[in-house]
């Protein structure tokens, strides 16, 4: 007769009356049984096979397929619904998640793209630049005008700028006298169009003094088509100056606004840097330095290009300032001169060596063709 193998002390399961498991040890024995089951695995993919306590394979996971209807009566399916994980967990588990199975990974910081930019925290960031850059020139504003910054000053640029502004103002005076005198030449010569018409329309009504009235009638349309003569040349005369004055000295003017924002740019981050070198050098402050060292290059950059373009344009505006008023001077003497002397034929000639083509009066209008 086969002896009988010793039993196992761990196999020494108690049982109650009823056949059952005493509940404390089957709570226990069942707690890590599910304590070392995978959450992650199916229905069709796990089983638990219990092959007897002094067995070499005891408490053994096994996967594969479930089988339906073969099923030992020591074999428990456990199912990993979600209820079973919370169960679990609720029982003080380390719940097991396998990478391909259906829970969830813990989350971990996001990692944003580089290409994926939110609008909104780029506006919000050139509203921010665009804050500090006002501060900063604010600041070095007040501070020059309180005496208390020092400012990047160009004498030559800076004297060139300031001959330009007035000679824009005279300029615009001349500008004003003019156009008043082509308005009062204007209505002269219209009165003297409506008095020789009138001397006319007398002449031929008083036999009397036909010839009298006539000589007065020629006159008078005579003055009238050499005033309108000169008033041609006059108005070309306020066209080119004003051409001159509000496009050319205006648009240099605009360059030199642009410049002397650069500059004081320049000035409000050279003080800053300043400042910042002046001060304790640590870990804090040298990321601080570098940056507005960084900054400053920038903008000086920004400053030098400016002065650069506006030396450049004054230099162009000279020589064109003084080629238009030469021809343009020329040309308001010599109409005068022939004007007040009497000199139809000079006057026509002055006109054509400008290559000034006088208004017909009427032509702008349309003819009754043109109406119909």
């Amino acid at each position: 007769m086969a002896q009988e193998s010793p039993k196992n002390s761990a196999a020494e399961i108690p049982v109650t009356s009823n056949g059952q498991l005493e509940d404390s040890h089957e709570h226990s024995f069942n707690r890590d049984m599910k304590c070392s089951l995978p959450i992650g695995l199916g229905l069709s993919e796990t089983k638990i096979t219990s092959h007897g306590f002094d067995g070499a394979k005891e408490g053994v996971v096994e996967a594969g397929q479930f089988p339906s209807s073969s099923a030992s009566p020591k074999s428990s399916v456990i199912s990993p619904s979600s209820a079973a994980a919370s169960r679990l967990a609720g029982q003080g588990c380390d719940l097991i998640i396998p990478t391909g199975g259906r829970a969830q990974q813990k989350s971990g910081p996001v990692v944003l793209a580089d290409e994926v930019k939110n609008p909104a925290m780029e506006k919000l960031e050139l509203v921010r630049k665009w804050s500090l850059n006002t501060y900063k020139c604010t600041r070095q504003i007040i501070s020059e005008k309180l005496g208390r910054g020092s400012r990047t000053v160009d004498l030559e640029l800076e004297a060139q700028i300031d001959v330009l502004r007035d000679n824009k103002k005279k300029y615009e005076n001349i500008l004003r006298l003019a156009q008043t005198l082509s308005t009062q030449l204007f209505q002269m010569v219209h009165t003297q169009r409506q008095l020789g018409d009138a001397f006319a329309d007398l002449s031929l009504k008083s036999l009397e003094l036909h010839e009298e009235f006539g000589y007065n009638a020629d006159t008078q349309k005579l003055l009238a088509k050499n005033g309108e003569t000169l008033l041609g040349a006059i108005n070309f005369f306020i066209a080119s100056v004003n051409t001159l004055v509000n496009k050319t000295i205006e648009d240099t003017l605009l360059t030199v606004k642009q410049y002397e924002s650069a500059r004081i740019e320049y000035d409000a981050y050279r003080t800053d840097l300043e400042e910042l070198n002046l001060g304790p050098r640590d870990a804090n402050t040298l990321p601080k330095i570098e940056q507005s060292q960084q900054l400053f290059q920038v903008h000086k950059e920004k400053y030098d290009k400016m002065r650069n373009d506006v030396s450049i344009k004054l230099k162009f505006l000279e020589e064109n300032k003084v080629k238009v008023l030469h021809n343009q001077l020329v040309l308001f003497h010599n109409a005068i001169a022939a004007y007040f002397a009497g000199n139809q034929k000079q006057l026509e000639q002055t006109l054509k060596q400008f290559h000034i083509k006088l208004k017909t009066p009427g032509a702008d209008a349309p003819s009754w063709l043109e109406e119909q």
